[in-house]
């Protein structure tokens, strides 16, 4: 009875470490997208969390290791919140569904929730290799979600128009961030959602 209470007690530390662990990444997935991979320290992400700064290596070996795991996170709730934009509508409006989503003011506003590719964009490539690995991940299956969705999907060309869909979408989100023109930021995304929409999407 003594073991089965130890092991019991083991497994609930190691499940409340995991979970944690989890609460930590999620917070600096957050954290990335609204303040930058440089902008986020250890001390404001733990205070964030709740934890101690302390108990930071507990979890990771490194601030390095955190922003990778912090910016898998990140793109993949990017990835999840596509998926259901596109599975919640008839296939023939996925496209289309997925592009206003995407370019609207709601996702524009959403700095620290929305896309990290448009939040982080070029500071990416700064990053250690464990970084960028995901977000070339993230990059490749974006394009092929959207070449799927496409009308011409199969047919010769999809795959690079996806690639200047995808190239258009994240370059007006950031360029919409960007500006302090509250009427060239709604037009920069208004423009890109009517030139990449399918004509019958």
């Amino acid at each position: 009875m003594i073991h089965i209470m130890r092991k019991q007690t083991g497994t609930s530390r190691a499940a409340a470490k995991e979970a944690t662990h989890e609460r930590i990444v999620e917070v600096a997935a957050r954290a990335i997208r609204r303040s930058g991979y440089d902008g986020t320290g250890v001390a404001d992400l733990m205070k964030e969390a709740g934890l101690t700064h302390g108990a930071f290596y507990a979890h990771f070996s490194s601030r390095e290791a955190m922003l990778a795991e912090a910016a898998s996170c990140a793109f993949a709730q990017s990835a999840a919140a596509l998926a259901r934009v596109t599975m919640s509508v008839p296939p023939e409006d996925a496209l289309a569904s997925l592009l206003a989503a995407y370019l609207s003011k709601t996702h524009q506003e959403q700095v620290a929730t929305g896309c990290p590719l448009a939040a982080l964009g070029s500071e990416t490539a700064r990053q250690i290799p464990d970084v960028r690995r995901v977000a070339t991940r993230h990059v490749k299956e974006v394009i092929d979600l959207v070449a799927r969705l496409s009308p011409d999907w199969g047919q010769s060309g999809a795959h690079q128009r996806a690639l200047v869909t995808v190239s258009t979408m994240v370059g007006a989100l950031l360029l919409a961030r960007a500006v302090d023109d509250q009427h060239l930021s709604d037009s920069l995304r208004e423009a890109a959602l009517q030139h990449l929409t399918p004509p019958h999407g």
